[in-house]
């Protein structure tokens, strides 16, 4: 496909900002045509050439810096014949955050450039905030169904090693690839990178979606899949 970008900045912004699409080949994925100042706009063109899934991210100076405070997402490229139909699509992104000042303070806080240069974020977590999947909020499946996951790392820095707790992945596109690995506990996800992961739900309950450097959880890299659905003891089956 070809694909046409129109970025805006708003008016009130108070920095200019651009878009760099790790799917698109070209000076800087776009960035250097897409430098925006406040109240402007700027459009390119791009041809979709590789399959996979892609980050995309501003890349203004400061890059780091923008980055850690969210500005970035996912991209994904079908192939020609499209990817196998699945029951559920969800896209999950993990981001690691640096806020002046201590953990747990719910004022609002400046960006900590010693805390990103030292790459000691106060926060990693999923699609944004603490508790984006959670509750009300946490992606949903019944048994039997297939799942797909687009997984991002967003960073600025950090790397996730992506786990769902009580699944295994039939298949994963390693970092987006065409060719898939089967049967993955936990599959690793650069900084910047992406990967697909593939699996069926077959016992209801709650699966957490994590990075299994645990230590991450406690700092909200943590999500819920919800599952319902009859049981299935052949399965898996609590005994005395």
């Amino acid at each position: 496909d070809t694909v046409e970008l129109t970025l805006k900045n708003a008016a009130d912004s108070t920095a200019t900002h651009s878009i760099d699409l790790h799917g698109a080949m070209g000076p800087d994925g776009g960035a250097a045509v897409t430098q925006v100042a406040p109240g402007g706009q700027a459009t390119f063109r791009f041809k979709a050439l590789n399959p996979g899934v892609y980050v995309y991210h501003c890349a203004t100076a400061t890059v780091p810096m923008d980055v850690s405070c969210g500005m970035y997402g996912l991209f994904v490229v079908e192939p020609l014949e499209g990817l196998p139909p699945v029951d559920h699509e969800f896209y999950v992104m993990q981001g690691d955050f640096y806020p002046a000042g201590s953990r747990g303070d719910k004022r609002l806080r400046e960006f900590d450039m010693e805390k990103m240069l030292d790459e000691c974020p106060e926060y990693l977590v999923f699609n944004g905030s603490s508790g984006a999947l959670t509750g009300d909020k946490a992606p949903r499946a019944k048994t039997g169904e297939t799942v797909r996951i687009f997984f991002g790392a967003g960073g600025v820095n950090v790397t996730s090693s992506f786990h769902v707790i009580g699944e295994i992945f039939d298949r994963v596109a390693r970092e987006g690839a065409s060719e898939w690995s089967t049967n993955i506990q936990t599959t690793h996800v650069p900084a910047g990178g992406a990967t697909i992961v593939e699996f069926t739900v077959q016992v209801p309950g709650d699966y957490t979606l994590v990075d299994h450097s645990l230590g991450r959880v406690m700092k909200g890299a943590s999500g819920i899949l919800h599952v319902e659905g009859s049981e299935n003891p052949e399965i898996f089956q609590a005994v005395g």
